[in-house]
């Protein structure tokens, strides 16, 4: 799935309390590309991941997903879209803490009232490590043990993308370094589209794109 964003800006306030939070960010997103997005806190990284994902409108620009203009669309069927096409992983777990990981894995599919594939379930808990974990509540689950589940849960809906917005910040250096792993053996397996969002140098160097985010302005670091 290419993505294209033109001329991207989010603008917070008017006149002496205008903030430009992101201004006229252009990025082209082929499919199956690694891209991370680095940027100190309050740089406008994740007002880009929340433009790039649907999750905020931005004051101008356009943002494709195919050609089709994502921006245009019903909050129910950008929803939706959203739901289909992209995963979300968050640097809180975000997950429920009364279900079970097989349960909290399973949510998307249960809010699009898809039944689950059983074999996909077990194709992913083996990779991610997870298989005599899945009955386990979240409290029972270390911090890494529960990275994992989220993204399980991000990739159940077998998305074509998947946004991760600094998936390693609650993790000891160890289990962060574990888990970047599993992002890169699971995007060149899945052949997914990868965008992270960081402020760690070591991981923004693991991408085959790397950009920069400062006062809003985005730019791609040459290769080599």
């Amino acid at each position: 799935m290419l993505i294209q964003a033109k001329g991207l800006s989010k603008i917070y306030g008017s006149g002496e309390n205008q903030v430009v939070a992101l201004d006229k960010a252009n990025l082209t997103i082929a499919p199956g590309d690694f891209i991370s997005i680095i940027g100190p806190s309050g740089s406008g990284k994740s007002t880009l991941l929340h433009l790039l994902s649907g999750l905020d409108h931005p004051t101008s620009g356009s943002l494709t997903y195919d050609g089709q203009e994502i921006y245009t669309l019903p909050d129910k069927e950008l929803s939706a879209f959203r739901r289909r096409q992209m995963g979300f992983i968050f640097q809180q777990f975000n997950l429920l803490p009364v279900l079970t990981a097989r349960e909290n894995i399973l949510m998307p599919l249960l809010l699009d009232k898809k039944q689950p594939d059983e074999g996909y379930l077990d194709q992913l808990a083996e990779l991610l490590g997870l298989r005599d974990r899945l009955d386990h509540l979240p409290h029972e689950l270390s911090g890494g043990q529960q990275q994992r589940v989220a993204i399980a849960r991000a990739l159940i809906a077998q998305p074509e993308v998947i946004f991760a917005d600094e998936p390693t910040g609650n993790l000891d250096s160890k289990s962060g370094g574990e888990v970047m792993e599993l992002l890169k053996g699971i995007r060149e397996r899945m052949g997914k589209t990868l965008v992270i969002i960081t402020h760690d140098n070591r991981i923004a160097a693991a991408a085959d794109r790397q950009l920069t985010i400062m006062d809003g302005v985005l730019s791609e670091v040459e290769a080599g």
